[in-house]
């Protein structure tokens, strides 16, 4: 699926890295916890998250995931987005719960990896 199919999905925004938005993936997971997941080892994942610090752009970094949807209407801050943007991480921003967010991707076909 597509992260513009995705973003449909969640009605989510994306706030960088719109030139990469016909780029696909595979899998997602759900945490708040970075060091649940900096023990991943799946290719082509995205994260799902209410967790809205640097912290979540330099996990990603660390664990080659090139999308993040942040939850719970949580705004990105200019920081973030720019650190995001130096890395090449496409961040989007939904309204939805990360329980919301994570039944429709899994009903779209997205795997879990759990």
């Amino acid at each position: 699926m597509t992260i513009k199919e995705i973003i449909g999905k969640v009605d989510g925004t994306a706030i960088c890295c719109e030139d990469k938005l016909s780029s696909t993936v595979e899998y997602a997971f759900a945490s708040d916890l970075m060091s649940d997941v900096l023990t991943l080892e799946k290719e082509n994942m995205l994260l799902i998250t209410g967790l809205a610090n640097l912290q979540v752009i330099r996990t990603a970094e660390m664990s080659d995931i090139f999308c993040i949807i942040f939850a719970r209407n949580k705004k990105i801050g200019g920081e973030i987005i720019s650190l995001a943007r130096e890395n090449n991480i496409i961040l989007i921003e939904s309204p939805h719960s990360v329980f919301h967010i994570s039944g429709e991707l899994y009903k779209a076909g997205i795997k879990s990896i759990y």
